[in-house]
């Protein structure tokens, strides 16, 4: 079986940070394309043929079977550490999986969509404009209890899974980005955490792709 290449689409400092990594450690050829969100050009025609849903990330394959576009931060980190067993970025073993699975589905459903969503971009879940800041005040809220969460869960830990650096890591650090940005002390109040995540951005291919994508982590 030959070794795909691969196109990430990608906003910086957005969830596709977590596959862009993961695309780094692993060190398959692959070609970073910038669709900066801010900007708009996930709403463009020429992004909408990628991913008519218009969000990042979207990973462009092409291999011995032909060409295709996967979407979904989840499926792409998935889909990377299975086609690319070695280094091991999720474990091989059931269970150890499926706590992988647990890990990362709470993450992109209960503290992305349903929460740092909801301080981000409060007036997308009201029609009454000024119930806004309250959705805002609550998603900070609801954002806060999962990052305690996340904290005594990683507590005494020098990884989120047994076995060292997974793609959950890698995930875990878009997180802890997206925390300090809704205002949270995060070094402060969730000690663990960071001390975690400061492992995690010391490694070489996490320097490289911060650099690259040029965002700030605190």
């Amino acid at each position: 079986m030959s070794t795909p290449t691969y196109r990430l689409f990608h906003s910086p400092g957005a969830c596709s940070l977590a596959p862009h990594i993961v695309l780094e450690e692993l060190g398959v050829p692959y070609e970073p394309v910038r669709v900066v969100i801010a900007e708009g050009a996930n709403s463009k025609p020429e992004y909408l043929a990628v991913n008519p849903r218009g969000r990042v990330p979207a990973l462009w394959i092409r291999d011995e079977a032909g060409e295709r576009v996967l979407t979904e931060a989840m499926a792409i980190l998935v889909y990377l550490a299975r086609r690319h067993p070695q280094p091991a970025l999720l474990p091989a073993d059931p269970e150890g999986f499926v706590r992988a699975l647990e890990w990362m589905g709470w993450l992109g459903s209960t503290m992305h969509q349903a929460g740092v969503r909801t301080v981000f971009r409060p007036e997308r879940f009201t029609t009454d404009a000024s119930g806004a800041p309250a959705i805002a005040a609550k998603g900070r809220e609801s954002i806060r209890a999962g990052y305690a969460d996340i904290e005594q869960r990683l507590r005494g830990r020098d990884s989120a899974l047994d076995g060292g650096f997974s793609a959950v890591d890698a995930y875990l650090l878009v997180f802890y980005r997206w925390g300090n940005r809704c205002g949270l002390s995060m070094r402060t109040d969730f000690p663990e955490y960071a001390r975690l995540m400061d492992a995690v951005r010391a490694r070489p291919a996490v320097k490289r792709v911060v650099e690259r994508e040029g965002i700030q982590i605190d």
